[in-house]
């Protein structure tokens, strides 16, 4: 099925885009946002909105449309399919696998000092009435916090027997983070214990597809909750019995 984006009718290829110059704002400013649309190879393309954000820089809203559709048919994506399960749900699973609570290790590692995404994980109160991982029976769950580097995030798995880590990335600024999280695989790798444990990320761009890229069993983005999470490591604890 070929398609292209829709804007004011099906697959007329209209978009929107906006992007940051370092120009004052000004007609010349404008025209340039136009140029640059029309590199990109949109047709007709419109300044719709320009602001000035900073001495020297402005932004620039563009709207135009493009010819090129793809074939939808023939697109790819490795994602996540199980079903998440509703608390009692993980926690009976939990109760009749396991003779043990499983441990769950969780930070946001490297440089990232937010803690937003693996509180809404794990803190009991969770986030959008979604509770988190503490408030499960059979988890016991360590939140070790932001700005956790990775050699001190391998010694607190180790020390806590944990089965599953979490690790989230939110500050992504020139890929900081692709680099963090492959220097966590690395570690575990060295340290022999790659293989013995869970490791999944989450984070604004993380997909589970990136996610098998750089090393990890599973990857979960915006709109996911510890349901989804616990889920997926439970029944991935299960198969490696």
């Amino acid at each position: 099925m070929k398609i292209k984006p829709y804007g004011d009718t099906l697959n007329d290829g209209k978009v929107q885009l906006s992007f940051t110059l370092p120009v004052e704002r000004s007609q010349k400013g404008i025209a340039a946002a136009k140029e640059i649309a029309k590199s990109m190879g949109l047709i007709d393309p419109a300044v719709v909105h320009a602001e000035s954000i900073e001495n020297g820089f402005s932004l620039y809203v563009v709207y135009g449309s493009i010819i090129h559709s793809i074939d939808y048919d023939k697109i790819h994506v490795e994602e996540i399919t199980q079903k998440a399960l509703s608390r009692k749900q993980i926690e009976k699973l939990i109760a009749e696998e396991f003779d043990r609570e499983i441990v769950f290790v969780g930070a946001s590692t490297g440089t990232d000092a937010h803690t937003v995404g693996i509180d809404a994980i794990m803190n009991m109160k969770g986030f959008a009435g979604h509770y988190g991982l503490e408030r499960y029976s059979g988890i016991m769950a360590h939140n070790l916090g932001s700005q956790v580097l990775n050699e001190e995030f391998v010694k607190e798995a180790v020390e806590k027997k944990a089965d599953v880590l979490l690790v989230s990335q939110t500050v992504t600024q020139k890929d900081v983070h692709l680099k963090n999280l492959v220097e966590l695989v690395e570690l575990l790798e060295a340290e022999g214990l790659r293989d013995k444990i869970i490791l999944i990320v989450g984070g604004a761009r993380i997909s589970h597809e990136l996610a098998k890229e750089l090393g990890y069993d599973a990857g979960f983005g915006p709109g996911s909750f510890a349901e989804d999470v616990a889920t997926f490591a439970v029944n991935e604890l299960i198969k490696r019995k």
